[in-house]
């Protein structure tokens, strides 16, 4: 893209999941920030789907159910909309793309170069990418000639040390792109961005929402993470096993018969709070009747146990830990889970105040605490926003 950009443009950022698409739309400049709208098109493939559209002031625009059949139809219904009440069509659209593999460590501009690199990683997850390519795929067929930007959810992790990013394989494998990428890299990016000089201390960020990860920051920077090659390994989530003894997966396949595509659906659909309590892997439900379910009562403790686990690790790589942030649905929102994992945190400095802690204060920590506890909201899309507005502005690589 060549000449001078406008000073004002609205970028539109998509967010498709395997049987969903998110959409912000925001103004942007290079001295302002403002988000549109904002909605959601849910249970795609599904006769009881469901579309929302949100305006300025979160108000409800519009809202309808039905099925949408795929994500090429989801992006005709998110267009139609915000054609009808009246927002112009976008300068350019971000997308968050899952996985960048090991050659894309900053937001691109997509070519068919772009397209087929990406392509090549769908094995690396394969229950995000294809729907994150199909709506690139839509968006392509109905504005061929909009500019289109890839914001990697690994990128952030790419420049953390070779050591934590090493799997304990036979080097040729390594060679092959076998490493520990990470995950969430766009909300650890806003979050750093918040924190601002605060992210040069010690500092653990905690993803926590159906899916999990917590990031080690130093000097505003990445030390080490818990999600590994793919968004199933680290901690206990939603649906996701975490980390796993392979020694598991090995005995299910040589004993149990399981092949490769009954594995995938263990590990990434049917365990973890799922799989723990037999009914649910919504947080705040499980948290509900844990009180007379003792199997939501053992999966709300097996995720608080996972999460302080890795906390300690973490605080063990920075030598000690200066900030503790809560980030995503259930860390900004579940006040329960955040004491549940603090409470066993106290040689590390961690002190909450109750008080603020139930009242989801931007400061948690009691004031004499060492350790400062902090929930801070994400903002993903603000950073796919941002990324596709200097894309514009400057350029980006090919």
């Amino acid at each position: 893209m060549s000449g001078p950009a406008p000073t004002t443009r609205e970028i539109l950022c998509l967010n498709g999941g395997s049987s969903s698409l998110k959409f912000s739309l925001y103004q942007m400049s290079d001295e302002a920030e403002a988000r549109l709208a904002s909605g959601a098109v849910e249970r795609l493939g599904f006769p009881d789907g469901r579309f929302w559209l949100r305006g300025l002031e979160s108000d409800v625009l519009t809202e309808a159910r039905g099925e949408f059949r795929d994500h090429r139809d989801a992006v005709r219904q998110a267009f139609d909309a915000l054609d009808k009440h009246g927002f112009t069509t976008p300068a350019a659209i971000g997308h968050r793309l899952v996985h960048g593999g090991p050659d894309h460590a900053t937001p691109q501009r997509i070519d068919s170069a772009l397209l087929t690199s990406l392509r090549r990683l769908v094995p690396f997850a394969p229950l995000h990418l294809p729907s994150e390519l199909a709506v690139i795929d839509a968006v392509a067929g109905r504005f061929p000639d909009l500019p289109q930007v890839a914001c990697f959810d690994t990128a952030f992790h790419r420049s953390m040390p070779e050591l934590a990013q090493r799997l304990p394989l036979p080097r040729a494998l390594w060679s092959r792109a076998l490493r520990r990428y990470g995950f969430h890299g766009l909300s650890y990016e806003y979050v750093v961005g918040v924190l601002g000089p605060a992210a040069r201390g010690r500092t653990i960020i905690a993803h926590l929402g159906n899916g999990a990860s917590l990031a080690a920051v130093r000097d505003g920077g990445p030390m080490d993470t818990t999600m590994g090659l793919t968004p199933i390994g680290g901690v206990v989530m939603g649906t996701r096993t975490g980390d796993l003894d392979p020694g598991v997966l090995l005995y299910l396949m040589r004993d149990k018969g399981y092949d490769g595509q009954r594995l995938e659906r263990l590990v990434d659909t049917e365990s973890g709070l799922l799989g723990i309590s037999g009914t649910t892997p919504d947080m705040k439900t499980l948290l509900a009747q844990r009180e007379t379910d003792p199997r939501a009562a053992d999966a709300v403790a097996t995720f608080c146990y996972s999460i302080r686990k890795h906390i300690g690790a973490l605080a063990a790589v920075l030598d000690g830990l200066d900030t503790l942030v809560f980030t995503g649905g259930i860390g900004e929102r579940a006040a329960p889970v955040r004491w549940e994992i603090c409470r066993g945190l106290q040689h590390l400095g961690v002190r909450l105040d109750p008080r603020h802690n139930a009242g989801h204060a931007t400061t948690i920590s009691v004031p004499a605490s060492a350790c400062t506890v902090r929930v801070i909201p994400t903002n993903e899309d603000l950073m796919i926003a941002r990324h596709t507005w200097a894309a514009l502005r400057f350029g980006s690589p090919r």
